[in-house]
C-alpha cells in the first residue's frame, strides 16, 4: 500500500497557472524616491552655499553694493565694475600671474604625481603605508603648509639658503625667495605642487591599477623595454585620466588665493597678485562688494573658457 499522499483537488492546476503568472514588478517611482529623498539634503545644501551666492553674485555685480552698507542707498550702475575692471592694470597684472602660476605648476605637480604613481604602483614592501606617506601633504592645511614652508624660504638664513650655499660652496648667496621678484612666484609655485600633488597622485594610481596586465605582457613579448612600455602602453591607456587631472588642476590653479595671501601679499611689486586676491582686496579690504562680484563673474567666465579649450584640444579624434 502507497504512503504517499494524494493531491488536493485542484492544486495540479494551480501550478502551471501561478508558474505562468507574470511576476509583479517593483514600482518606478518607489525607488526613484527614495533615490531623490538621499539627494535631497545634499541638493539643499548646493543650493543654499553654491548656487544661490552665485546667481546672487550676478545681481550685486551691477551695482554699487558696499560690504557694510553705508547712508548712501545702493545704486544700479550696469556694466560699470566691469568696465573699471577691464581698464584697471592691476586686474590685467593679476591675470598673467595666475596665468604664468598655471604654466609653471602644470607639468611640475602633474609630472611629479605621475612619477610618485609609478613607484607605489610596483610591488614594493610596505606598498600601503608609502601611499599613505606620500598623501599626507594633500591632506594637510594649506595655512599649515604656509607657516612650515615661510621657514624653509627664510631670508638669509633659512633652510633653503644654505642647502644653495653648500651646494655652490658659498659662491652663490642667500636669495630672498618670497621678497625678490625673480623669485616669488617659483617660489609659490613649488610650494603649491608640493602640497596639492597627491590627489593627482591617487587619481593617477586608480588608472595605473585600470590597465589590463596583458598590455605589458603582449608588448614584452614583442620585444618592447620598460621605457618602450611606458610610452606605447602607459600613456594611451591613460589618456581619459590626463584629461581630468589636467582640467581639474588648472581650476585649481586659477583659484590660487591661500599661499599669496599668507606668504607675499600680492607682492613684491605686484607680481604674485592673482584674480582671487585681487577679488578679496576689492571685497574685504576696499569693502566694494559690487567690484568683487564682477571679479567673480570674471573668474569663472575665464575658467570656463579655458577647461572648455582644454576639453577641446585633448579630445579622442578618433
Amino acid at each position: 500500500m502507497s504512503s504517499q499522499a494524494s493531491p488536493m483537488p485542484g492544486s495540479a492546476s494551480q501550478g502551471p497557472i501561478r508558474a505562468a503568472m507574470p511576476r509583479r514588478k517593483p514600482p518606478i517611482w518607489g525607488g526613484r524616491l527614495q533615490e531623490l529623498g538621499m539627494l535631497l539634503p545634499a541638493c539643499i545644501l548646493i543650493a543654499l552655499f553654491l548656487l544661490l551666492p552665485f546667481l546672487s553674485s550676478f545681481e550685486i555685480a551691477l551695482t554699487n553694493q558696499r560690504l557694510i552698507p553705508r547712508p548712501v542707498p545702493v545704486r544700479f550702475v550696469g556694466l560699470g565694475n566691469f568696465q573699471q575692471i577691464l581698464t584697471d592694470s592691476a586686474f590685467w597684472t593679476a591675470l598673467w600671474n595666475v596665468t604664468r602660476f598655471t604654466v609653471m605648476v602644470l607639468p611640475i605637480q602633474c609630472g611629479f604625481a605621475l612619477a610618485i604613481a609609478l613607484l607605489l604602483n610596483q610591488k614594493l614592501p610596505f606598498r600601503n603605508f608609502f601611499r599613505g606617506l606620500f598623501f599626507l601633504p594633500a591632506i594637510t592645511s594649506m595655512v599649515v603648509v604656509c607657516v612650515i614652508w615661510s621657514t624653509l624660504f627664510q631670508y638669509p638664513t633659512g633652510p633653503f639658503n644654505q642647502i644653495v650655499g653648500f651646494l655652490s660652496f658659498g659662491l652663490v648667496s642667500p636669495i630672498d625667495w618670497l621678497g625678490d621678484p625673480t623669485w616669488a612666484m617659483p617660489s609659490i609655485v613649488l610650494l603649491s605642487a608640493w602640497q596639492a600633488y597627491g590627489f593627482q597622485m591617487i587619481v593617477y594610481l586608480a588608472g595605473l591599477q585600470n590597465i589590463p596586465e596583458t598590455l605589458y605582457e603582449a608588448a614584452e613579448l614583442d620585444g618592447a623595454n620598460a621605457w618602450q612600455r611606458f610610452w606605447n602602453v602607459t600613456m594611451p591607456s591613460l589618456r581619459q585620466t590626463h584629461i581630468f587631472v589636467l582640467i581639474i588642476t588648472t581650476i585649481q590653479a586659477f583659484k590660487l588665493f591661500t599661499q599669496v595671501n599668507i606668504l607675499t601679499q600680492g607682492g613684491p611689486r605686484g607680481t604674485t597678485d592673482t584674480l582671487v586676491h585681487y577679488m578679496f582686496t576689492a571685497g574685504f579690504v576696499d569693502q566694494r562688494l559690487g567690484l568683487a562680484s564682477a571679479v567673480a563673474i570674471l573668474l569663472f567666465l575665464i575658467v570656463l573658457v579655458v577647461s572648455l579649450v582644454q576639453r577641446f584640444v585633448v579630445r579622442d579624434r578618433r
